[in-house]
Parts: structure tokens; C-alpha cells; sequence
């Protein structure tokens, strides 16, 4: 037994019960309460000890148990004592025996008459003051003397409200008259300053009822606790949780650099500015350590003071930090710099900047916190805290806080420059890919609007307008699914598709059926990225490329429109002396499902007419209601027919989205129909003998001249000769020759039934033929041939203003 070992002390009469019940240990204390010795108890049964018909106590449920017992004393009388039994656990971790232990003469002195009581109440660390029922002091003990910074003797008698006049007096005055009518303690925080200390502290006052010996409440004592460290830490907690939530609200680096200065003061600095290098405001990558001196670009300050008068510099401009700025050491260096005025670390930066020394000197700044803004291993710039009214200079506690929410703040604004750099190049990619400007044609006016989401990026929405042969014209918009390059890139794949197919003058159904052919070969282009190995693409989604398109070709000669669409929006007519209301056409497969048909609608619109052609992201609420949004959109266009086309753009998108923030990006383009008067129009039908090929030259002659275009006639005369000559020769009747003139163009058109395709080839030295296309081609300004349902159509087009010149 060791010698210090406290089982042998006789202040308490201690003994061990081994797990089977068996007496182990037995110690003086034990001997003196119940007169037995070690020697006659050790190695006994516990229960033995028991009186004669006591209960025995229940068998223990856990590692503690208390309770009275009634033990036999050695001269055979009873012992009822309280005892307290806990298991002692080995060294192996283990459960081991029951040490049972009982005081041995607690009630020789009434607490209330004992002096080491009364000196502990007086000299406890715990400030400790009673007040009465009337809620006047009846005492304070030397701690919380010391904390009022008043003589406890004179402070008796008086009331919390007279001890001081602050806001917490009256609020600690009314928790006391509330715990003396409900007789329950309350607990309220206290954020003071503690006497003879420059620092501000946080006390949890405890309030507690007292009773008298009938139960009844006489007073209430009060105990404060230092809580400035939980205080501290459950503030800096709030802190980074609020920067987690109010930091990088918006993909913009601005906005983020303003949400770290306004999450920073006043809680942590009463000045915050962020400074950008000049790379990252730029939006590209800094390259390798900040060279001397370092250059930086303010992007945001905040200050607790009105007006914000601390900072030297203006949002936006350059600051040069000279190698003694704290910036410029936090920067070089990679880490947080600490410098205070008292110690003299800002002299050498303060004595080169008179204006900024004599700041620093009306405002008393006397601490200053530099932390670089590092994100994914590049330097981005420097956040700076400065303090001035905060009485503390900066701890190292703050500054683990503020390179907490710095970091945050810095992956934000990386992620809003590297957001910023893609959202450029993507709308740099589709301002190439859109076209910069809608074709003046002679069948219809036309007017656009795109608009990309707030946020999410440009997106795949698209429109054109195509011209066709015989002065009509292609109209076309689609949306791709997705968002960025990559939608981007797909939407120009479609829409030069699109043009291509429209150039060969394919229906609006067989033109989406090779769009749709092609939206598969892209699918699977796409799905070839993730190939298992075996030549088949991994069941990933990946592949899956979904898009829309409307296709829509307008005659002016005959005034009649053919749409095909699909799954797109229909589009709106707003007919010269109608409602606007909307097509109903048949909707169509989405584009890349493959292998379903897609079906044509043609319709005779009046002179004038406007259709309006949209993405679905004009029209889809919130909450996906396209029904409304068409109503909307009808509705807007009620005066579309009769105004302006561009200003019918504006109020469409004014009423339907508004300045609020948009989700989809959104496309809008409107075209105004115009009708070819049948006097600009001439039509022949064309007997198959080349004999008779002159007379039509003849006829063809006097109607230009009828349309005062006798300077085109040489040219034109050529042309039609040359293609009536090939129809007869190569093609099958009936054969037609029609002209049609406009202001800018004269279009001959010789139509037969032949769906044999002509083309252009070389001819030799001595052949008599084969150079009449060759001589059309150099003739014109486009020649072509498109297929109809009974055969097939070669046109050329000649320019007047170009035969004027001539």
C-alpha cells in the first residue's frame, strides 16, 4: 500500500466489495463506525453486515449508487448511515470492484455556523450579490466587488437601478422582480466593460431565488460568470456562418468583394477594403509572386463611419503599395502580416505617405490586418481590416477569423472571374455565331431581340432569316438544351446546317428530318466520349444532345406560308385587321429522337401580316407556365401589325420579363409580310421547239421594257435563252418561264418537269455547246435550281442596280 494511498484515512470509513459480494478491504474509518476490525470482516460476505431484517439495497443498474442502510455495530446495535458506493474501473479498462464509502462526523457543525463557509462566500472567485425580497442589496462578497469596482460596505441597501443607469441595469432589475414572482432562476447576458480594463467583457448573470425555512422566496442572489471567451467564440462561429451565407450571392467579383467588406464590418475591423491584382481583375490567371512595387486595383472598401472618409482611394482605382505597405509584405511573404501603430511596424510605410500618416493619426488607427485573397494556388489580391474604434488590436484569434472568411471570399471571387472569363467567351462566341444584322429582303421586315440569362449563361436559343430563289424567304429559330460553349458550339453546327439545307431549297418537313438526322450524329459524337472500350458508348446520359427548331418559307408572289416545326413554340400571327392569336400547328418530334416524321402546314397570310417567332424562354413563368406566357405574348403584340417592328420588340419583352432576374436566356424575332404585286410578276408557257424560242425573246423584251429595264434587256435576253433553250432541250413539258422584278432584282425562273438536276462543266476548245450555264453563272449575280413536286425549277437572278452602272 502506498504510503499517500487516502484509503486509510479515518476521516471516512471507506470499504471494498469485490463483484461476488465479498469484503475486500476494510479501513479505520470503517473499524470507528462500526467497531469491526480488517481482520474479522475482510474476506466476509457484504450482506453480513446488514442488520437483522434490513432490506438489503436493490442491486446497482449502473456505476453509482447512494442510499441509506442500516448496518449491525459489533455490540450488536443498529447503524443507520447514508453511503455512497462507485465502481472503480481497472487499469485495463475494465469493470473492477465497489469502493463504498460514508463521512464520518459531517453533522458536528451547522453550515450556517461554519467559518469556512462564510470565508468562501466572501473569497469566492464566482462574484456573488444577495438582494431582498424589496430587491435591495444585502451583499456582494469580494468578487463581485471587485468587478462593480465599488466598497461592498457602502453598496448595501441599494437597488440594481441605482447602481448604475445603463440599459442593463433596468433589464437586470426587471429578470430579479420575474424570478421572485415565478420563484425560477433565470440566466441573461451582460456585455460590459470590466473596471480597470481597456477591453470589453461578457458576464452570464445567473439569477436565482432564495427561500426561507417555509419555502417561500425571500430574495434572489445573483452570480455573474466571465462568458468573453464563449461570447468570442460563439461570435466568431456567427461570423464565418454569416459569410458562408451572405458571401457569393452573385457570380460577379465586385458584388462578392462588397459582401466581404459588409460581412466584415462592424464585427471584425471598422474598415475593410479588398484590392485586386490587376490580372484577376482582368479575369486571367496571375502568374508566379507579385514583383515590387505591387499595383493593385480597389474594388471594394466599407466603414462603419458615415460616409466612409477613411479610405484614400475610390473604388476602381489603381493603388501603388510600396514594399513597406502591409499589402505589399502580406502579398510577397503569402501570408496574414499583423501591424500596429504602437509598435512602430507602419512607420516606414507612414513616413512615405504624408496623407495617409495623417490619417491614420485624426482617425487613431492603431492595428491593421492584411491578408492576401489566395484561391486553387493563384494570388488574387489583398483584403485589409483596419481598426480604430474596436479598443483591441488585432489576436491571433481574429486572424484565424479573418483568413476564414477571406478563403471564402477569395474562391468566391475566383469563381467569379473564371465564371466572368467563360461567360465572355461564350458571348463573344455567339455574337460571331448570330448574325450581326437580319437581311433586308423584298418578302418580309424583320426585327430581333436575344437576351441571355441573368446567370446561367448564354444558352442555345438561335433565329435567321434565310433568303430563298424567287424572292421568298426562310425563317428560322431553335434551341438547344444546355448552357455555355458547349450549347453554343451545337447551335452553330444546327443553325449552318440549316442554311445549308435552306440553300437546296428543301421543304420545311424534309429540311427538320436531316436536322434531325444530324442532332443523332451528334448524340452519338457526344456519347463517344464515353466509350467502354468495347466501341459502345457507357449508358452515361452524356451522349443525349436535345433541341427544337420552327422552319418556316414565305412567298411573296403568292402570299403563302409553309411551317413545319419541331417540338418548338408555335409561333403568333397578328393578321393586319385581326387579333393576334396563336398558330396551330402540328407540334412534332424534339429534334435527335429519330425516325418519327414531321408534317408541313402552308397558309395564305395577308399583306402586312406578322409572325412572330420565339424561344420558350419568352414565355415560361417561374414556375413553368408556357399557357400564360402566350397569352401574355399575344396580347402584346395586339399593335404589332401597324407599329414599329422594333419597338414591338421592346414591348414584348418589357411585359413578359421585366426587370427582374431571368433564368433562361430568351429570343425574340418578328417579321412583317409583304405581298409582289401581280404586275411584277410575268409568266410564259413555253412550247417545246426551239423554233419558237425567239418570240419569247421578243416577249420577254417588251415586259422589261413596260418595267423601264431596258438596260437589263441584253443581259436578260441572254439568260432566258439560254435556260428556256436547256429546258427544251434537256427537260420535259410543259416548260414556264416567269420573271419577277423588285426595285434591287430582276429573277428569271424556267420551270419543267424534269427532276434531273443541271450542273455546270468544262466544255472543249472545239465543242459547239455545254457553255450555257457557264455563261448564266458569269452573268448573274446567283443562279440555282430547286426541286418542286412536279420537277424542278432553274432561276438567276440579275442585279439592276448593277446593270445601271454598266
Amino acid at each position: 500500500m502506498r504510503p499517500d494511498d487516502p484509503f486509510d484515512d479515518p476521516g471516512t470509513a471507506r470499504a471494498v466489495i469485490a463483484a461476488d459480494g465479498t469484503l475486500v478491504r476494510w479501513n479505520e474509518g470503517a473499524r470507528l463506525l462500526l467497531g469491526h476490525s480488517a481482520e474479522e470482516v475482510v474476506g466476509r460476505a457484504a450482506a453480513d453486515l446488514l442488520a437483522t431484517g434490513a432490506e438489503p439495497p436493490p442491486p446497482p443498474s449502473g456505476t453509482l449508487w447512494s442510499g441509506t442502510l442500516a448496518l449491525r455495530h459489533q455490540d450488536g446495535g443498529t447503524v443507520t448511515v447514508w453511503v455512497l458506493a462507485h465502481r472503480v474501473r481497472r487499469e485495463d479498462g475494465g469493470t473492477g470492484d465497489w469502493l463504498v464509502v460514508t463521512p464520518l462526523g459531517s453533522g458536528e457543525t451547522d453550515p450556517a455556523e461554519d467559518p469556512l463557509l462564510r470565508a468562501a462566500m466572501f473569497q469566492s472567485p464566482c462574484a456573488t450579490a444577495v438582494f431582498d425580497r424589496d430587491l435591495r442589496l444585502r451583499g456582494v462578497n469580494d468578487a463581485m466587488a471587485a468587478l462593480l469596482g465599488l466598497p461592498a460596505r457602502q453598496l448595501r441597501g441599494l437597488r440594481p437601478t441605482e447602481l448604475g443607469s445603463q440599459p442593463r441595469h433596468f433589464e437586470l432589475e426587471r429578470h430579479m422582480s420575474q424570478v421572485l414572482r415565478s420563484g425560477r432562476g433565470h440566466d441573461m447576458q451582460i456585455r460590459v466593460r470590466a473596471a480597470g480594463e481597456g477591453g470589453g467583457q461578457t458576464w452570464l448573470a445567473r439569477i436565482a431565488p432564495l427561500t426561507d425555512d417555509g419555502g417561500r422566496v425571500a430574495g434572489v442572489c445573483v452570480t455573474a460568470h466571465d462568458f468573453t471567451e464563449q461570447y468570442s467564440a460563439r461570435a466568431r462561429l456567427q461570423l464565418v456562418n454569416e459569410a458562408s451565407i451572405r458571401i457569393g450571392t452573385a457570380l460577379d467579383v465586385t458584388r462578392t468583394a462588397q459582401e466581404l467588406t459588409e460581412v466584415c464590418v462592424p464585427a471584425l475591423a471598422d474598415f475593410v477594403s479588398v484590392d485586386l491584382l490587376e490580372q484577376s481583375d482582368l479575369g486571367a490567371d496571375a502568374t508566379g509572386p507579385p514583383t515590387l512595387p505591387v499595383t493593385l486595383r480597389r474594388v471594394a472598401h466599407r466603414s462603419r463611419n458615415p460616409g466612409g472618409f477613411e479610405s484614400i482611394a475610390d473604388t476602381d482605382e489603381v493603388i501603388v503599395y510600396p514594399a513597406a505597405a502591409p499589402q505589399a509584405d502580406s502579398l510577397l511573404a503569402g501570408h496574414s502580416v499583423v501591424a500596429s501603430v504602437p509598435s512602430g511596424d507602419l512607420n516606414p510605410w507612414l513616413a512615405a505617405d504624408e496623407t495617409r500618416a495623417r490619417q491614420v493619426r485624426e482617425l487613431g488607427v492603431h492595428s491593421i490586418l492584411s491578408v492576401p485573397l489566395q484561391a486553387r494556388g493563384t494570388t488574387l489580391g489583398v483584403a485589409v481590416f483596419t481598426r480604430f474604434r474596436h479598443p483591441e488590436s488585432f489576436t491571433h484569434d481574429d486572424v484565424l477569423l479573418a483568413e476564414e472568411v477571406t478563403a471564402r471570399a477569395a474562391v468566391c471571387i475566383d469563381n467569379a472571374r473564371r465564371y466572368s472569363r467563360e461567360r465572355e467567351t461564350t458571348r463573344t462566341l455567339r455574337r460571331s455565331l448570330l448574325p450581326r444584322g437580319l437581311p433586308r429582303t423584298a418578302a418580309v421586315d424583320s426585327a430581333s431581340r436575344y437576351l441571355p440569362a441573368a446567370r446561367s449563361g448564354v444558352g442555345g436559343d438561335w433565329f435567321d432569316v434565310i433568303p430563298l430563289s424567287g424572292m421568298r424567304v426562310a425563317i428560322v429559330v431553335g434551341d438547344v438544351a444546355g448552357r455555355g460553349i458547349q450549347a453554343s458550339a451545337t447551335m452553330s453546327r444546327l443553325r449552318t446546317a440549316v442554311r445549308t439545307l435552306a440553300d437546296i431549297d428543301l421543304a420545311p418537313d424534309e429540311l427538320l428530318t436531316h436536322v434531325d438526322d444530324l442532332v443523332l450524329h451528334l448524340a452519338h459524337e457526344a456519347a463517344g466520349d464515353g466509350d467502354d472500350g468495347r466501341g459502345e458508348a457507357a449508358d452515361s446520359g452524356h451522349g443525349e444532345v436535345g433541341a427544337t427548331c420552327l422552319y418556316a418559307v414565305y412567298d411573296p408572289v403568292s402570299r403563302r406560308c409553309t411551317l413545319a416545326r419541331a417540338g418548338h413554340p408555335p409561333p403568333v400571327l397578328v393578321p393586319p385587321d385581326g387579333p393576334a392569336r396563336v398558330l396551330d400547328l402540328p407540334s412534332g418530334p424534339p429534334l435527335g429522337l429519330g425516325g418519327l416524321p414531321f408534317e408541313s402546314v402552308e397558309l395564305e397570310l395577308s399583306e402586312g401580316s406578322v409572325l412572330a417567332f420565339y424561344t420558350d424562354g419568352l414565355t415560361e413563368g417561374p414556375a413553368g407556365d408556357t399557357e400564360t406566357g402566350r397569352l401574355t405574348l399575344t396580347d402584346a403584340l395586339s399593335n404589332a401589325a401597324s407599329g414599329s417592328l422594333d419597338e414591338a420588340c421592346d414591348r414584348v419583352l418589357d411585359t413578359l420579363l421585366g426587370p427582374g432576374s431571368r433564368t433562361e436566356d430568351a429570343a425574340l424575332l418578328l417579321t412583317r409580310t409583304r405581298g409582289l404585286p401581280s404586275s411584277q410578276v410575268a409568266t410564259w408557257d413555253i412550247p417545246a421547239d426551239p423554233a419558237l424560242v425567239a418570240p419569247i425573246r421578243k416577249q420577254v423584251l417588251d415586259q422589261l421594257g413596260i418595267w423601264s429595264l431596258t438596260e437589263a434587256s441584253f443581259t436578260a435576253e441572254l439568260v432566258v435563252s439560254e435556260l428556256v433553250t436547256n429546258a427544251i432541250r434537256y427537260g420535259a413539258p410543259p416548260i414556264r418561264l416567269r420573271l419577277i422584278c423588285d426595285a434591287a432584282t430582276l429573277i428569271c425562273e424556267v420551270s419543267d418537269t424534269s427532276h434531273t438536276a443541271p450542273h455546270l462543266r468544262r466544255a472543249k476548245t472545239w465543242d459547239e455547246g455545254g457553255r450555257g450555264l457557264l455563261l448564266v453563272a458569269q452573268l448573274t449575280q446567283r443562279w440555282g435550281s430547286r426541286h418542286t413536286s412536279e420537277g424542278k425549277t432553274i432561276w438567276a437572278e440579275l442585279g439592276l442596280l448593277e446593270q445601271e452602272e454598266l
